[in-house]
């Protein structure tokens, strides 16, 4: 049981009905505020596509797809998706989204290799978003333009959750800090980077994490990131690599950080080849999505995904992810949930 945090004098201030019109109010609330802020339009997504295209999110490259065998295509194999990142890119350019508009959609998946804690679920669920945009837009200045909208979203949400049930207390700031995977690495150069995170959410309560994914100057990287979608190698107008990041929260339930979103612009042909060299990934190249991304098929893009259980946990001050969604769970982990007041679905 060490993977579940248990915080101190844990009370669940909503019973089960209230969680669950609480989930409704959260989730219709948000979507809409999401696709007004961001101009999005909503489509129908898959919840698995072909094995061997390079549509499915490939996550840290080591995760592995739940795989299964189609009958009526000669038993080629399907993988249940871990995220919509690179099949969103592809429905932009067959739907010819105009610049300055894009989709979302709810996305379901399975990660099987997940490690099970109080945030981190064999099922996921999010919206995942993508919107068209210009070489221009390809800037620091545009993402976090585009950060702030989505924050702005997450607290309007919050406002109307603490009126809707008084018990809840709203705690998130008003404004979101932005600060560089390298910046934070100088400030706090012998933590870990969760506990980085952990140290700079608690200072600034709402945080943007920039420049994911590549190494930084100890030579590590912040955090994983494939090569094929966002673009974390190209250097920013403030001389620091990375166009994409990660929006995270203090938690004061859980008394640590939570990330709520990772998002970026994403790859174009240049970044692509580059990352993919980076990370000895050349073959990768000859996938259906990334031959359409060369050969000029797909239009250039920002987008992310937003956990829509993480999202519904933190508004309503759930200490456990599965008080929120359907889900296996150990036993063990049950039972112990169920000692600390955690009703687990």
């Amino acid at each position: 049981m060490s993977k579940i945090i248990q915080p101190v004098d844990y009370q669940c201030l909503l019973d089960m009905r209230q969680t669950e019109q609480g989930i409704k109010l959260i989730k219709e609330f948000f979507q809409q505020n999401l696709s007004t802020e961001l101009r999005l339009r909503r489509v129908t997504a898959p919840l698995f596509v072909l094995k061997g295209l390079g549509i499915n999110d490939d996550l840290n490259g080591v995760e592995r797809a739940v795989t299964f065998p189609i009958k009526d295509l000669g038993d080629a194999s399907a993988e249940v998706v871990h995220s919509l990142a690179k099949w969103k890119r592809l429905t932009l350019a067959e739907y010819a989204i105009e610049p300055g508009y894009g989709v979302y959609t709810d996305m379901n998946a399975i990660r099987a290799d997940e490690e099970l804690d109080n945030l981190h679920s064999l099922y996921v669920d999010q919206w995942d978003w993508e919107a068209v945009i210009g070489r221009e837009d390809r800037t620091v200045a545009f993402l976090k333009d585009v950060v702030e909208r989505i924050y702005a979203a997450i607290r309007r949400t919050e406002y109307l959750t603490c009126e809707t049930y008084p018990q809840l207390k709203p705690f998130l700031p008003e404004k979101i800090h932005f600060i560089h995977s390298e910046q934070l690495l100088r400030m706090y150069p012998d933590k870990t980077p969760k506990e980085r995170e952990d140290a700079i959410c608690e200072a600034y309560g709402a945080v943007f994490i920039i420049g994911i994914g590549g190494k930084l100057s100890n030579g590590e990287k912040h955090d994983g990131r494939a090569p094929d979608y966002d673009d974390w190698s190209t250097v920013a107008e403030d001389g620091q690599p990375g166009l994409n990041g990660d929006i995270l929260i203090w938690y004061p339930v859980l008394e640590r950080s939570i990330e709520l979103s990772s998002m970026g612009i994403r790859v174009d042909k240049e970044s692509l080849l580059r990352q993919l060299k980076l990370e000895g990934q050349e073959q990768r190249a000859e996938l259906y999505f990334h031959q359409q991304l060369l050969n000029g098929k797909l239009p250039l893009s920002i987008g992310g995904g937003i956990g829509q259980s993480r999202l519904c946990m933190v508004m309503l001050h759930k200490a456990h992810i599965g008080e929120i969604q359907a889900s296996i769970w150990p036993e063990d982990m049950r039972t112990e949930c169920r000692r600390m007041g955690m009703a687990l679905i």
